[in-house]
């Protein structure tokens, strides 16, 4: 920093129902740099649990100037002066006796310092926030996370490192695989969100960044701006560094890992059914791996902006917290066996999609773990003649349907497969495995390169007894399908002796080491996973299994389009899929009977 650190902490006791303290500093041990943070507190003398949100987007940005047209729509009892994007909002939980701490990431709002957001660094300085909320002299030394997306993702990886006073955590759909969750599905680059999320909400809030209050992004930075070639030494760019490595022991993905196993405090893990791009799949693996003794998967629908602030959520919030932050257990959450630990909504019906009220319909059932213990996996066996049969494999000659290699800002070709209408009403909750037999191959024998590479993408859709797809509420209220998935086939090694592998579940380590060559007209039998789903087929319903060359409807913002990752000299050509006695194709669907 070429301008001294000011210290510009301010506590103001009078113009709010709460105490505020604004630009509260916490010093790193860890980095170079500091955080900066603001306190929202009771006005009582009685010391209170605290909870902490840690992230990018700046704490004093306010929501309806983040994103005004979400503000508008939030419950009303979770607006104030001092609500901010996908936290916890000050004025409703220190009326309910909590503290609020809401932090600026090192390097961005008013936090000095390397922003290189999901780090190491950055998740051992949250380390240091919530050592800091606990020993402060109004705190009862108990903390407790809650925050949506980004504020949910950090909990993972901060509980792993169990800080001193960490009591519970409710990560709120938030991812817990940086690498296969968020930034290459399959080993694909999902580079439109990064892109769209870096350049939007994260450097436009950096640390020095001129402008800011002039934007109504936030006040300017304390010390004064910086210079462009400053700033960009100040951060690890992500639309940069997501392109430049491909695997997981790349450093950059590597320094980003952490043990799940280590997370030791209670958690309740909110997911939602429709974000099938993003943070779905962290959500249930960060369940089920979690190494915490109480633990509770929670699924919703809706929006990914708004169900975190409905009243019912709320209260399922303060109760979760309450019982390890405050010792008030009104529903048994710290008594292991009494509650639950999975409590799911069944998507029955076509209620429409991005309307909460009609969301509502939706029943809600609970069971005892993850997966369903009385799971049928069942196969379903793709033809060439376009239909998923689930009493037979393909037995006859052999034959492959091939479709274009390569979809980027043209639209992917795909191949569709159909069940016959469900005989009877039949539920479908859990994971997927796709079986498929292929093979990559030139257009034409004119053709100048040889495809080396393949990259598969795969849907999975539900038509109603009417014959309409039915869609559901996405990340952003757009319509979604029921669930993605998606395969770079030269990463299609199984780890089958690591102990997260299952057989309704592959386990890929997506190394640099794992890499096998794609060579053209050889066919490659592979299981791809494909994210958990639930659906409630009625009588008469049908399923779609959709094969395609690149993002098909409903992928929204989280599209796979980088011409680098994805180059026509090793994509381009023919995608083949095989059929045969030899060759085996198949969806393994997870069908759940009644208790």
């Amino acid at each position: 920093m070429p301008n001294q650190l000011q210290d510009l902490h301010t506590v103001d006791k009078n113009s709010f129902p709460y105490i505020f303290e604004q630009n509260a500093t916490v010093p790193l041990k860890s980095s170079e740099g500091a955080v900066r943070l603001n306190v929202y507190r009771p006005k009582t003398d009685a010391k209170v649990p605290v909870l902490v949100t840690y992230g990018p987007y700046g704490k004093d940005i306010p929501y309806a100037d983040f994103h005004a047209k979400s503000y508008a729509e939030v419950n009303p009892q979770h607006k104030s002066t001092h609500s901010a994007w996908e936290t916890p909002d000050p004025l409703f939980w220190t009326t309910h006796g909590y503290a609020v701490v809401r932090a600026d990431e090192r390097g961005t709002g008013q936090s000095p310092g390397l922003l290189d957001t999901m780090s190491r660094g950055t998740s051992e300085a949250f380390y240091e926030v919530i050592e800091w909320a606990a020993e402060q002299p109004w705190s009862s030394r108990k903390v407790g996370l809650l925050g949506i997306s980004y504020y949910a993702g950090t909990q993972w990886r901060v509980a792993a490192r169990q800080p001193k006073g960490l009591a519970a955590i409710v990560p709120w759909e938030g991812m817990s695989d940086y690498y296969r969750d968020r930034c290459r599905h399959g080993g694909i680059l999902s580079d439109q969100f990064i892109t769209f999320w870096w350049n939007r909400q994260v450097i436009s809030d950096q640390y020095g960044k001129p402008g800011r209050q002039k934007a109504n992004w936030g006040p300017d930075t304390i010390e004064g701006d910086l210079g462009e070639e400053e700033l960009a030494a100040n951060r690890q760019d992500q639309t940069v560094d997501n392109v430049a490595n491909s695997f997981r022991d790349d450093e950059y993905y590597a320094t980003k890992d952490f043990d799940l196993a280590n997370i030791k405090v209670p958690l309740l893990s909110v997911a939602n059914w429709g974000g099938i791009l993003l943070h779905l799949r962290g959500n249930v693996q960060g369940f089920m791996h979690a190494g915490s003794e109480l633990k509770y998967l929670r699924f919703i629908t809706g929006r990914h902006d708004l169900p975190f602030y409905y009243e019912e959520e709320v209260e399922l919030q303060r109760s979760f917290l309450d019982a390890f932050l405050k010792s008030e257990d009104r529903l048994g959450w710290s008594e292991k066996g009494k509650l639950p630990p999975v409590d799911m909504v069944l998507r029955k019906g076509d209620v429409g999609f991005n309307d909460a009220e009609a969301e509502k319909k939706y029943p809600r059932r609970t069971e005892a773990e993850w997966p369903i213990a009385r799971t049928q996996y069942t196969k379903f066996h793709l033809h060439p003649d376009h239909t998923l049969a689930q009493d037979h494999p393909y037995c006859g000659s052999e034959r492959k349907i091939s479709y274009k290699a390569l979809g980027l800002l043209e639209k992917p070709q795909l191949i569709q497969f159909t069940t016959h209408a469900f005989s009877a009403e039949t539920e479908i909750t859990g994971h997927i495995t796709a079986h498929l037999s292929l093979s990559a191959s030139k257009a034409s024998p004119e053709q100048e390169s040889t495809p080396s590479e393949m990259d598969v993408f795969l849907t999975l859709r539900y038509i109603s007894p009417q014959g309409k797809e039915v869609f559901y509420t996405g990340t952003a209220g757009d319509p979604v399908p029921l669930t993605k998935g998606w395969l770079r086939l030269s990463l299609r090694k199984i780890a089958t002796e690591n102990p997260l592998h299952r057989e309704w579940l592959p386990h890929r380590e997506y190394l640099r080491s794992d890499v096998q060559e794609v060579v053209e007209d050889t066919v490659y039998e592979t299981d791809i996973e494909i994210w958990p789903t639930n659906v409630v087929v009625e009588k008469g319903g049908r399923l779609v299994f959709e094969v395609s060359s690149g993002d098909t409807q409903g992928c929204g913002i989280f599209g796979h389009r980088h011409a680098e990752d994805r180059s026509e000299a090793k994509l381009g050509g023919m995608n083949n899929l095989h059929f045969g006695e030899k060759q085996s194709n198949y969806v393994v669907l997870p069908i759940v009977p009644p208790k």
